[in-house]
């Protein structure tokens, strides 16, 4: 069974200022090399008619992992792709999906994503489910996996408004 995970933070900013500067191109970049770990990059950018999409390369030493999830990644290090699209979804609202895969795991996520307006700024909400397909250990490698998402998570979104003007 899927582990679930909602994420949630306010900031004083519009949601226009911080879907602005969730999906700026450069700003990512720089999000990537102070926190992606080893290997991480953009591997994929593009703008669409109603919004953007890209994927994230993300890694997290192995000693920063715990031994049931070591074992099942080759080579030590954990690499995840993450891939997220988003649109405009009304006035002061952006709507994202987003997937991640662990490679060479038979872990992913999937996501909903919001950016909207509230009281005194915005609000982002992610609401993800885990899944790993292995019998036995998958629901502790689930946990462990949800674990370094939702720290993924609240480390991006103080890097990122922490640089909104």
């Amino acid at each position: 069974m899927p582990r679930s995970l909602d994420y949630r933070a306010t900031s004083p900013h519009p949601a226009e200022k911080v879907y602005a500067a969730m999906v700026d191109r450069e700003l990512l970049e720089k999000q990537l090399h102070h926190l992606g770990g080893p290997g991480a990059g953009i591997t994929a950018y593009e703008t669409t008619g109603d919004g953007v999409r890209y994927t994230l390369r993300h890694g997290i030493p192995a000693d920063h992992l715990p031994s049931v999830v070591t074992s099942f990644v080759p080579g030590g290090d954990l690499k995840i792709d993450r891939t997220e699209q988003w649109r405009p979804g009304g006035p002061g609202v952006y709507d994202g999906t987003g997937s991640v895969q662990v490679v060479g795991t038979p872990a992913t996520a999937r996501s909903v994503m919001r950016i909207a307006d509230v009281e005194g700024g915005s609000e982002v909400r992610i609401r993800a489910e885990v899944t790993v397909k292995v019998p036995l250990v998958g629901k502790k490698i689930e946990d462990a996996v949800a674990g370094q998402i939702e720290q993924l998570l609240e480390a991006e979104t103080q890097f990122t408004l922490s640089r909104i003007a």
